[in-house]
């Protein structure tokens, strides 16, 4: 017997408030998402299995403070930048420790980290970030869109620290709004703003992008004037890094963006932003990544797996590797796993499994997006156990995003597995777009069922796809006949 969806499996119906509603089993009834599905453990893939080993969350001294002792104090009219920045530094030469941030509402410019640093959201606590651009100044050392500059500060950075940690049960609020921060997006959707003539990103990225293909060195990559919106949590070159527990709202730009760290989890946290690139977790060129118990309702691609832009992603040379993702729940967003497409360095070693999505605004469930000038060597690439309840398009690899076929660096797929998915409601399942010199190979599909189905797939320039037991509206099919 073909896969059959499990009562976990059971999705929210569409429409249905992402915060309170239940799951809809397909008998009708409710049921908690609460505890996770068969195979927590990546019991079906040994080398899955090794990389759970290796990961391990970083533990902290026993010194334990809040910021208050160092002056905080709750209110809008109060700023504790100072005091968090005092704590932290005291903690640290101490040999670590954590630092809390208690219940009440705090107002904050950035947050930098140091080694052996917890820095934990108290239950009840509301740290909110001023958004103020010139607070995040001076500029540090960051990426914006896979390519390096000297930019922003991240809201809560880390640069070159080891055992760093963000926790609790807490609320990190961003500031982004219509008002603050968004607008240097340009024009986007419908939005009330539109391209300004100065205040858009447009005008620093072109110039940005442009110094990385002239190979301009990251240290004259700065800007007088700069419109490139910061990420919210950003470790750059961190080791043993812990993201648990907290909920992440309304982020200028990227949520959660470890970037060249080794060694991260991302664990139980709530990340709730609409505004534009409002991507939750993007882990880019790093090793041994665990994604677990995570539930994401955003404005853009949920989960994006990312390695580099261009000729910047090529010149460092790293791929983002070892990434597990298990039991995450996603609701609204571009995406729900995506790969790209910021993804030159290319990605291997994706394990993700016991994923539910569903909303009327999830645009696609399993998503790869390239082209010919970003590249990348995508390479065993592993999908199971997903059940979607709503989506629009299912399963996306697309060769042509944005840019199309303009390039030199033509995307190599290998090994690509997606098997035991449950799509009960897509406009499309499939949207898969290669090239005619270069079409879609290297991918598996086993035991994908799809319950209802409005529209037929998008499919070019595919060879030799394995199929196995795919049902679209009660009739099993075949590619490229979707």
């Amino acid at each position: 017997m073909g896969f059959q969806p499990s009562r976990r499996a059971l999705l929210k119906l569409a429409g249905s408030s992402a915060a309170g509603a239940g799951i809809l089993g397909l008998g009708g009834c409710a049921t908690s998402v609460s505890q996770p599905i068969v195979g927590g453990d990546f019991d079906w893939n040994e080398d899955a299995r090794a990389i759970r080993k290796r990961i391990v969350a970083p533990t902290f001294p026993s010194l334990h403070v809040r910021i208050t002792d160092y002056g905080a104090q709750a209110g809008s009219d109060n700023d504790s930048t100072q005091a968090i920045a005092s704590a932290i530094k005291d903690v640290a030469s101490k040999g670590g420790g954590t630092v809390e941030v208690p219940a009440g509402e705090f107002y904050t410019g950035p947050v930098h980290l140091k080694s052996n640093i917890n820095f934990h959201i108290a239950k009840d606590a509301v740290l909110h970030f001023i958004p103020e651009p010139q607070r995040y100044k001076p500029y540090v050392f960051t990426r914006w869109e896979g390519t390096e500059l000297m930019g922003y500060s991240p809201l809560i950075y880390a640069f070159e620290e080891t055992n760093v940690a963000i926790t609790g049960e807490g609320t990190l609020e961003g500031g982004g709004s219509v008002d603050n921060w968004w607008p240097w997006k340009g024009k986007w959707k419908d939005a009330t703003w539109g391209d300004h003539p100065v205040a858009n990103q447009k005008y620093t990225r072109d110039v940005l992008r442009q110094m990385a293909e002239d190979e301009v060195p990251v240290s004259e990559r700065t800007f007088e004037e700069n419109y490139l919106r910061p990420p919210f949590i950003q470790p750059y070159r961190c080791e043993n890094v812990l993201i648990s527990g907290v909920t992440i709202r309304n982020s200028p730009f990227w949520l959660v963006n470890p970037v060249l760290c080794t060694n991260v989890t991302v664990r139980d946290i709530y990340c709730h932003s609409y505004g534009p690139n409002s991507d939750g977790c993007d882990p880019e060129a790093c090793t041994d990544v665990l994604i677990e118990n995570c539930t994401f309702d955003t404005g853009d691609d949920c989960i994006a797996i990312k390695s580099g832009r261009n000729a910047d992603g090529r010149r460092v040379g790293k791929a983002c590797e070892n990434i597990l993702i298990n039991n995450c729940t996603m609701e609204a967003g571009h995406g729900g796993v995506v790969i790209g497409s910021e993804i030159s360095g290319g990605v291997r070693n994706l394990y993700a499994q016991n994923c539910e999505m569903s909303s009327p605004d999830l645009d696609r469930a399993i998503r790869i997006k390239t082209n010919s000038i970003r590249g990348g060597h995508l390479k065993n690439l592993n999908y199971r156990q997903f059940r979607v309840g709503q989506v629009k398009d299912a399963v996306v690899i697309n060769f042509y995003y944005e840019e199309g076929d303009v390039g030199n660096f033509t995307p190599k797929l290998e090994d690509i597995t997606i098997e035991n998915l449950y799509v009960q409601h897509a406009q499309r399942a499939f949207v898969l777009r290669g090239y005619d010199h270069t079409p879609i190979t290297g991918v598996s599909l086993k035991n994908l069922i799809f319950q209802k189905v409005d529209k037929k797939s998008v499919i070019e320039n595919i060879d030799n796809i394995s199929q196995q037991n795919i049902r679209v509206n009660g009739k099993t099919v075949e590619l490229p006949d979707v």
